[in-house]
């Protein structure tokens, strides 16, 4: 339990940062469409008796790539795009995983972390949170002014192309916890309510992550008390502080 709690911390760390980007960069929806495209990885893996974590990372790679370059040919918004693979992705899963092992995909299941993947997934979610932090403030000039991004030295396609992949190794840190169609909402639900009551970036930034955190964990909590499985827990504790936050007069 405490390797879980650890993990799955790191993992919501992450997430919180992650999220407050996609909410600035207004990809709520394709937050949670781009985390769907781990599902034919997963049939694949399955497929080939490979761990299904493998494919999913793999994927939401590939996903991610494929996304950034059609964004950059043909000039549609990332949104846009991110819905056609999402489609593709979403049928292709369908026929490459099936009864129980894509029920686990769509939902999670949390299976026993040894040692080595505890270790990986750590190192995984601090790289994400190392490259978000050090990288916020030319993040923003990028979504404000790609031109003025490039007076800066900052090369705002290949920034979107390492934050779309920060974004891909995340929805992988949480598959374990919440499957493929929850993920999405661990993401974007913290950072939404932390911009809707912070003054600045950096307050953004904290209450994201301290919200992501503390739903995880007593999700996590709640559910092991519950017997249940922890993602849909902890996106019903996320969607609980969100409306709380509403009541806040603006």
């Amino acid at each position: 339990m405490i390797t879980d709690l650890l993990v799955s911390g790191a993992m919501a760390v992450a997430a919180g940062l992650v999220g407050c980007f996609a909410v600035l960069r207004r990809m709520t929806l394709a937050a949670d469409a781009l985390s769907h495209v781990a599902l034919p990885g997963i049939g694949v893996a399955l497929a080939l008796h490979v761990h299904p974590l493998f494919g999913a990372v793999a994927m939401l790679a590939f996903g991610a790539l494929t996304v950034w370059a059609l964004e950059n040919q043909s000039r549609l918004s990332t949104e846009t795009i991110i819905g056609v693979v999402f489609s593709i992705a979403l049928a292709v899963g369908s026929l490459t995983a099936s009864g129980e092992e894509l029920v686990d995909a769509l939902f999670g299941g949390a299976a026993p972390l040894d040692r080595i993947g505890a270790l990986v997934a750590m190192a995984a979610a601090v790289a994400v949170s190392v490259f978000i932090v050090r990288q916020r403030h030319r993040l923003v000039v990028a979504l404000v002014s790609p031109d003025l991004a490039r007076t800066a030295r900052v090369d705002p396609r290949r920034l979107n192309l390492l934050y779309l992949q920060a974004f891909a190794l995340t929805v992988a840190l949480g598959l374990r916890y919440l499957g493929v169609l929850l993920m999405g909402s661990l993401i974007i639900i913290p950072a939404a309510t932390a911009k809707r009551l912070s003054r600045n970036l950096t307050e953004m930034l904290v209450l994201a992550v301290v919200i992501a955190v503390a739903v995880t964990e007593s999700g996590t909590l709640v559910a092991a008390w519950l017997g249940r499985e922890p993602g849909p827990v902890i996106v019903i504790l996320g969607g609980a502080v969100f409306l709380a936050s509403l009541a806040r007069s603006q």
